[in-house]
């Protein structure tokens, strides 16, 4: 046996590789043209031909073969025309950089349409420095003229790369989807994890810094279902999906339902936390929850090797002890315990629906379809036709749009590089204007942080490009260095960016040096990129800087509205039962969506100075409240079901659009950045007032869910009161008082609390008192 280990260790490598596909496509395109140049005895060919396959594949998006294919016509037609521009301008000084920048100007508003568009235009930009770099050396070497063999080069090296990623993708049609899955299901794994360590009766626990990562790794899962739907919505022909992209559909969507029950909340943690302190009932919650984060994990292995996913019946267990634990703290409770029991009998039932649904998907073939599921599309949001994408681009000519103000910035970085290098007369000076494009981001930090990166990466490929040459004179060596290096910068650009530059500068060193000594490279590119880097960090700081907090309101009256539009659309299904069609998916998605971009909005701004995150506080505070109150609206989707009418479920109707109009009235002021006083709201104070007899036991499952919806939608309109009154202290134009809590940019409070806390609750009614929802806490999960 242990001699199968080396061999098992090799596969689990050539899988992760295999995942990865898009550096295999790198290593066959970048060896082949190698090897044919060598062949042909035309050496001096390599460089354009590699970067014109560097550009490609840095084009390049995930697609079906069709649609690479079309991605492919597209990106070509885009090189040859920004070749023969640059051919035709070269040397024209001014009228060149002019007509540089606003091609870059325009490229980068392009990415406003998709983001196939917007790879194809970041791919396009670097291939037109490309393009001037080898028409600087053709120049220098073969005099002034038209050196049309160098674009010529540059696009065949493209064409070649695009030529093995269609075939590629014809060949493997799945594999992107596969990779995708298996990327999802980690993440939710380790998110329903985290989740689990909620549940544990300890006091003095911070549950807000809990939320505040939790929200954190939400955003993850929802970036990993965002990247799933497209990889699936992209291979997604006229004709129902048969076969592994059935399945792979049909795990998407059980991954939502999970999600969906994963990030629900039936209660606050705290006020659980007291009422069974001496009883083992939260910790059986962990572990169920916990072993259900574990079979994510394992499904997320089994998607990958492509074996069959079996339950292992723990969790089974783990769901009846926890059945029989309720059953004894029902009959040994005293009245706090029982008034908060019907929460954890709420949790119970919603975590068996999740074994269940993780249980579906052991089936080989349509297991969502098993559930009783009988609407599986999906939404495309790629854009419909040329009107609806030029209308794209148009909403984004405004000095409010970040993309506009991306695209503006870089065009002046890269006008700025251009004078600096004929100012100061450097050598391959144009590698300061490709550094300002690979170092220039939208946003500030990511931009702060390539700035570093670029430079100790430049070094460090410097550093090793000089000791592999001295060490390996060998042009094949040297040419095998160069495919590796090659490789390398894709295995890294999206995660190890330092590596991903040293490897790309290692290639540049080894292929000039097969034509020329590159020794005289060495300086030149050192310097050069530093000052690229130092003019992109200078652009993003002073032209239009794009500071999150000056449009953090925005995105938090978007997550609002969307949530009001969830909410309404589990209301909805009260009236009709529970339906997983394509209306309630694209809410509950929206919703995930915004509040995701909120915490992302929130972490990125933490990125930035100091002076331009002065109510970072509050701002991480809301974050923390908004994704409490999604985790509340998911309870009441988990437990949607139709409802028989009468007074009371007519009053619970009315307090969920009421709760939504809040929701709606809180965006538009959030928006407007005047927040005004609460929404007046009867049915909440009727639901308040609701019949005493909350925390009796009721066998009437219809009793139950009355009393979970009621209670969930108390908890909602608890956290409306409290971001009305975070609203309120974010965008309050005076600074705390002194003496008060004051904030700090790293978002705690001094002296009174930490993240989180909420120092001013909104009123929470005496009515709730006296109908046992006394225990709402002042600090609400």
């Amino acid at each position: 046996m242990d001699s199968l280990l080396p061999i098992d260790a090799l596969r689990q490598q050539w899988r992760l590789l295999f995942h990865h596909a898009q550096p295999l496509r790198v290593l066959l395109a970048l060896a082949s043209l190698m090897a044919g140049a060598r062949l042909a005895g035309h050496q001096e060919a390599v460089i354009p031909l590699f970067l014109g396959t560097i550009a490609s594949a840095l084009a390049e998006t995930d697609d079906s073969w069709r649609g690479r294919l079309r991605a492919l016509l597209v990106t070509l037609g885009c090189f040859s025309a920004v070749g023969a521009v640059v051919q035709a301008l070269f040397g024209l000084s001014w009228v060149f950089i002019a007509v540089f920048c606003l091609v870059a100007f325009g490229l980068t508003l392009l990415g406003a349409i998709g983001a196939r568009y917007k790879a194809i235009a970041y791919g396009t930009l670097i291939l037109a420095m490309y393009a001037t770099i080898s028409a600087e050396h053709a120049v220098a070497a073969h005099g002034p003229g038209r050196h049309w063999h160098e674009p010529v080069l540059l696009v065949a090296g493209a064409a070649w790369y695009g030529l093995i990623s269609v075939l590629w993708c014809a060949v493997f049609p799945s594999q992107p989807v596969q990779a995708r899955l298996v990327r999802l299901f980690r993440e939710l794994g380790e998110y329903v994890r985290y989740k689990a360590s909620l549940f544990e009766p300890l006091r003095g626990v911070d549950v807000e810094r809990k939320r505040l990562a939790l929200a954190g790794l939400n955003a993850r899962v929802v970036a990993a279902l965002n990247e799933a739907k497209e990889a699936i919505f992209s291979r997604l022909g006229p004709r129902a999906p048969t076969g592994r992209l059935a399945r792979y559909r049909g795990l998407y969507l059980i991954a939502q339902d999970v999600h969906e029950r994963a990030s629900s909340s039936h209660e606050d943690y705290n006020a659980l936390a007291d009422a069974f302190f001496h009883s083992d009932l939260l910790y059986r919650c962990r572990r169920v929850l916990w072993l259900q984060g574990e079979a994510c994990t394992r499904l997320a292995h089994s998607v990958e090797r492509r074996e069959p996913f079996v339950m292992d019946g723990q969790s089974v267990q783990a769901l009846a002890e926890l059945r029989s634990a309720i059953a004894h703290a029902r009959a040994t409770a005293d009245a706090a315990g029982l008034a908060r029991l019907p929460a954890i009998e709420a949790l119970a039932r919603n975590l068996a629906l999740l074994d269940g649904q993780l249980a579906g998907a052991s089936h080989t073939a349509h297991p969502s379809a098993r559930l009783g599921r009988t609407d599986m599309s999906l939404f495309d949001r790629s854009a419909r036709d040329w009107r609806d994408a030029l209308a794209r681009v148009r909403r984004q000519l405004t000095v409010r749009s970040p993309l506009f103000r991306h695209a503006v910035r870089l065009s002046v970085a890269l006008a700025a590089g251009y004078g600096v290098m004929h100012a100061v007369q450097l050598p391959e000076g144009y590698w300061i204007m490709l550094t300002t494009i690979f170092v220039c981001q939208p946003g500030y930090g990511e931009t702060i942080a390539r700035m570093g990166q670029r430079v100790a990466g430049t070094a460090l490929g410097v550093v090793a490009g000089w000791a592999l040459i001295e060490l390996f004179p060998q042009p094949l060596l040297q040419s095998v260095f160069a495919v590796v290096a090659g490789v390398v910068f894709f295995a890294n650009r999206s995660t190890r960016y330092l590596l991903a530059t040293a490897a790309m500068t290692l290639l540049v060193l080894m292929c000039f040096n097969q034509i020329t000594d590159s020794a005289r490279l060495i300086q030149p590119r050192l310097i050069d990129t530093a000052i690229g880097s130092l003019i992109a960090g200078l652009a993003v700081l002073l032209v239009l800087p794009h500071w999150q907090a000056r449009r953090l309101h925005e995105i938090a009256a978007q997550a609002m509205r969307h949530h009001a539009a969830y909410l309404r659309q589990i209301a909805s299904q009260y009236d009709s039962g529970a339906r997983d069609d394509l209306a309630y998916r694209l809410a509950r998605r929206n919703a995930h969506n915004s509040d995701a971009a909120l915490a992302t909005a929130v972490t990125e701004m933490f990125r930035e100075p100091g002076f331009a995150r002065r109510r970072a506080g509050v701002a991480v505070r809301f974050v923390i409240q908004s994704h409490t109150l999604l985790s509340y609206l998911s309870a009441l989707g988990a437990h949607r079901a139709a409802l028989p009418d009468g007074a009371r479920v007519a009053l619970l109707r009315e307090a969920a659009a009421q709760a939504a109009t809040a929701l709606e009235q809180l965006a538009a002021a959030v928006e407007a950045g005047t927040p005004g006083q609460g929404a007046d709201a009867p049915a909440r104070r009727q639901l308040a007032a609701w019949a005493g007899d909350a925390a009796a036991h009721e066998a009437d499952e219809t009793e139950a869910r009355l009393r979970l919806m009621r209670t969930e939608l108390l908890l909602v309109w608890v956290q409306i009161d409290v971001l009305q009154q975070h609203a309120v202290d974010w965008l309050a134009v005076a600074e705390p008082a002194s003496g008060g809590t004051a904030e700090r940019s790293d978002g705690t409070t001094s002296p009174d609390g930490a993240v989180g806390t909420t120092a001013r609750q909104g009123p929470v009614l005496a009515a709730d008192a006296q109908s046992g929802r006394a225990g709402l806490p002042g600090k609400p999960n």
